[in-house]
């Protein structure tokens, strides 16, 4: 039994050694993680991997066997997605909310190289399949917006009248459960995040791109 054990720590060892070099971005929509993410990439010379740049991209390398969720998502039409369901059908079925894709994240991380070291940002990133990849904990953050802030951005961005809500029949429910839907999530992330004892920054309207990049540079020790 012993011998067993110590082969797992060891295996979990040499796992987290693999992604030393990777700071984790996680959280909420909308709570700024992209532009915190270049802000740092920019600043300490680091590398940038967004996960939202290569969704399409696992989608296509995805099966249905290996991502059942998404490709039901995927039959869907417009009002299937975003009118007809009720918010927690949405998130408790949303494919990228389920953890599916994450193993095409790795994949896509480990090849990179390991200097300069790489900033990876995105929802996707859920605490729970980030911890055991976490050689310090001191390297991965989940920002979590309030719900006023995801409504700023949302508002920023033209309400219903923002991208796909706006192919919807009726835009404007669209947007009230994508909200109620996102609101879920991030409460599902805080809860997470705690009982794993990582680190959260929640995200109201009163702090600034500055104060967010200085609060996640000082979870991080850059």
């Amino acid at each position: 039994m012993q011998t067993e054990q110590h082969e797992l720590a060891a295996e979990a060892e040499a796992l987290q050694e693999q992604f030393r070099h990777v700071y984790w971005i996680g959280g909420g929509s909308g709570a700024g993680k992209s532009t915190i993410a270049r802000r740092l990439v920019a600043e300490h010379d680091l590398q940038l991997y967004a996960t939202d740049d290569v969704m399409s991209v696992h989608a296509r390398r995805s099966t249905p066997e290996n991502c059942p969720f998404l490709h039901q998502f995927m039959a869907m039409d417009m009002d299937e997605r975003w009118v007809t369901r009720s918010p927690i059908d949405m998130f408790e079925t949303f494919h990228w909310f389920r953890g599916e894709g994450f193993s095409m994240i790795i994949e896509d991380i480990l090849p990179l190289p390991r200097k300069p070291g790489v900033i990876a940002e995105g929802f996707r990133l859920l605490p729970y399949l980030v911890k055991p990849l976490l050689a310090m904990r001191s390297h991965a953050v989940w920002l979590l917006p309030t719900p006023e802030f995801r409504q700023a951005v949302l508002d920023s961005r033209g309400g219903p009248k923002w991208g796909f809500l706006e192919r919807t029949s009726d835009p404007e429910r669209a947007l009230r459960n994508l909200l109620e839907r996102d609101a879920m999530f991030t409460h599902r992330l805080c809860e997470e995040a705690k009982r794993l004892e990582l680190n959260t920054i929640e995200v109201d309207t009163t702090m600034t791109v500055d104060d967010l990049t200085r609060r996640v540079t000082e979870s991080f020790v850059l």
